[in-house]
């Protein structure tokens, strides 16, 4: 599973929330989902019981360590590059993670803000879904084109 571009260390600092993600990938698996792994990231997309009840949830993927879980097969198209940059932001800061998204919505909110639009993780991840960067210039070793 690890992708040979990355130092192994980024895994280890990132598995605690890694494991809250494969939780959520077993739980789609037992519900239909699917799964398959690209570049070191493990990408779970919502079985057909559960696409209902994944309609409804208030985001259409989300990123726990190196696992990206997604409504269906449009939206981890639509948002693969988005939800990969939050991969490089738990390579980054681990576990300290949470807490520092979270304090980051709180700031935002306390200030009049929007929680998530305005989080700065949320920020950097539009900010890196919308570069130009080519595969060859992507330092984090992330396909940047589209699939």
């Amino acid at each position: 599973m690890p992708d040979a571009r990355r130092p192994f260390r980024s895994y280890v600092w990132a598995l605690p929330a890694t494991v809250i993600g494969l939780l959520a990938a077993i739980i789609a698996g037992a519900c239909g989902g699917r799964w398959s792994v690209r570049q070191g990231v493990i990408e779970v997309v919502a079985g057909r019981r559960r696409a209902r009840l994944a309609r409804r949830c208030p985001f259409v993927a989300v990123t726990l360590g190196h696992v990206v879980v997604a409504r269906d097969d449009d939206a981890l198209s639509a948002c693969r590059l988005h939800e990969y940059a939050h991969v490089r932001q738990y390579e980054r800061w681990g576990v300290l993670f949470f807490p520092l998204y979270l304090g980051s919505s709180t700031y935002q909110w306390l200030r009049g803000g929007r929680p998530y639009y305005d989080n700065h993780f949320e920020r950097q991840a539009r900010a890196a879904a919308e570069s130009p960067l080519t595969p060859s210039r992507d330092r984090a070793g992330l396909s940047r084109g589209r699939v």
